[in-house]
This record gives C-alpha cells, structure tokens and sequence, in this order.
C-alpha cells in the first residue's frame, strides 16, 4: 500500500488514541472529515489497520514481573513447530512469542506474571509440561524504558 504524507501522519495519531474521534483526527491532519474517514476505512479494508487495542498497566493490576524466556525444541520439524505454539497461545501470562533468528534458541516468550512464585508455576506446572522443550532460559526485566508505541512509520 502507498501511504502519503496525510496517510502517515493519520496512522501515527490513531496509534497513540485509537479513540479519537473523526472530527478531531481530520482536524489535527487538515482534512474535512469524509475524505478522513474514507482513509481510515481503506486502512481498515486493506488490513494496514488489524484492530485496536487498549493499553493497560500492569503494575496497577497487579502484574509486577516481566519474563523473557528463550526456548530450544528437541526436534526442528514443523509438527513440533506447530504443536507448541497451538499449546503456547492459550496461556494468558505469555503476551509475546516469537520464532527467532540469530539466537541459540527457537523461540523467545515475554511474559508478566504477579511475582516470581507466579512465574515459577507458571514455568513448573504449564510451561515446561509442553512436550517437546529441550531447554528454557528465564531472564527478567528490571525496568521498562520504552513506553509503549506504535510502529515507526
């Protein structure tokens, strides 16, 4: 998809407040809102927009720890593959999972969880039940420096 300069700037604001009203989004991008709103219709048709999102604190609910864990299969074949990630997605405390390059390992998870001994039943009782996990490495995020954002465009 070819973005102009209004297409960037339009997506750059929706990806700070996805709530913003159309009005105030044509305004901000000097646009009537019609031909704004046609924009963002065609972002949506073409899935350049794949939905929004609402951004939470995790501390304020509680989620105080943030685990990076890189993972190693036994098998490298695509059953294996597939396998662990239909079982991987459905646990709520991995917010991320990544096949990786680059890296001894295949996969590296982020995941938040109350405390340690949360993380630590996490790892015993779900994680590592996964068959086919050859070696796990938890590392822990002492701070944040990022604040969350868009994607550079």
């Amino acid at each position: 998809m070819k973005l102009d300069k209004t297409d960037r700037k339009i997506l750059n604001i929706l990806q700070q407040n996805a709530r913003i009203s159309n009005l105030e989004l044509a305004e901000m991008v000097s646009l009537s809102p019609t031909p704004c709103a046609r924009r963002v219709k065609r972002f949506e048709d073409e899935g350049l927009i794949k939905g929004t999102t609402t951004i939470l604190d995790p501390e304020k609910l509680g989620l105080n720890l943030t685990a990076y864990v890189a993972l190693n299969l036994e098998q490298h074949n695509q059953d294996q593959f597939e396998a662990f990630e239909r079982q991987v997605i459905e646990f709520p405390e991995v917010v991320s999972c990544s096949v990786v390059t680059g890296r001894a390992e295949d996969y590296l998870l982020k995941v938040v969880v109350r405390d340690i001994k949360h993380y630590e039943e996490f790892l015993l009782s779900r994680l590592n039940k996964i068959e086919g996990i050859s070696t796990c490495h938890s590392s822990f995020e002492l701070r944040n420096i990022t604040p969350a954002r868009g994607l550079p465009i």
